[in-house]
């Protein structure tokens, strides 16, 4: 679900990363991850990954009595992602459900992350980055999920919840076991989220990135363009001459 964009015109940005940003020094969300410095202003993210699109995992309505009555809090868990190799997972709390989403959505995106996709399953040989490049497991509490590559055109085999934050974080083919209180929605969206963190934290030596077809982040990179404000594809890479000689 899109939601109503902020202006980004009157954005001062007060972090450095924010103003290596603005300057036009980093023009895409790899770039911004890679400088290892603490993101966190949510405008980085909306002038770096414009086509960004969120959904709501859970909406909890907690009460407390106190000496003036019975108050009401909502918490929210919101997932949000480019379907291309980054996603981010966000929680908030408020007396109101509009204003809690939208702190939740910015708290998704301060905690965004490149994501490694690849071909690991010995099934498939298709060569493309569509599902995960090895097995990881991801743990929250007592939920304990383990995800699997899967050959092309199985799908996501996960649950309603882990299926939301594979498909934002762009991963097309997975098979998922999960062990624990998998009701708690919480948990086990933040135990599939620290799974697909684990790909990112994974170190592959060049052999292993050229055989599994490992790439991390987005396959179609959006450049912003400083000058003009707007986005830029890179131009494609050349085409490598047939082998074999031939007269």
């Amino acid at each position: 679900m899109m939601r109503d964009e902020r202006n980004l015109g009157e954005w001062v940005p007060r972090t450095t990363l924010g103003k290596m940003v603005l300057k036009g020094d980093v023009t895409t969300m790899g770039e911004a991850l890679a400088t290892n410095l603490v993101l966190r202003e949510p405008e980085i993210v909306d002038i770096l990954l414009p086509e960004l699109e969120d959904e709501v995992l859970d909406v909890n309505m907690v009460q407390r009595m106190t000496d003036s009555g019975r108050r009401v809090n909502f918490a929210i868990t919101v997932v949000v992602g480019n379907s291309d190799g980054f996603v981010g997972l966000g929680r908030a709390r408020g007396k109101e459900v509009g204003p809690a989403i939208r702190r939740a959505i910015d708290d998704a995106k301060i905690h965004m992350i490149e994501v490694k996709r690849g071909c690991g399953s010995w099934e498939c040989g298709c060569f493309r980055a569509h599902s995960l490049p090895l097995k990881v497991i991801g743990r929250s509490g007592s939920v304990r999920v383990t995800l699997k590559p899967a050959p092309q055109g199985v799908g996501l085999a996960v649950g309603d919840v882990a299926k939301s934050v594979l498909r934002l974080a762009g991963i097309r083919d997975a098979w998922a076991f999960t062990q624990g209180h998998t009701k708690t929605t919480v948990n086990y969206a933040l135990a599939t989220f620290d799974a697909v963190q684990r790909t990112s934290r994974a170190k592959v030596s060049g052999e292993q990135t050229d055989r599994l077809k490992i790439r991390t982040g987005a396959e179609k990179v959006y450049v912003r363009d400083s000058g003009a404000g707007e986005a830029a594809e890179p131009p494609p890479p050349p085409e490598e001459p047939p082998k074999g000689g031939g007269a």
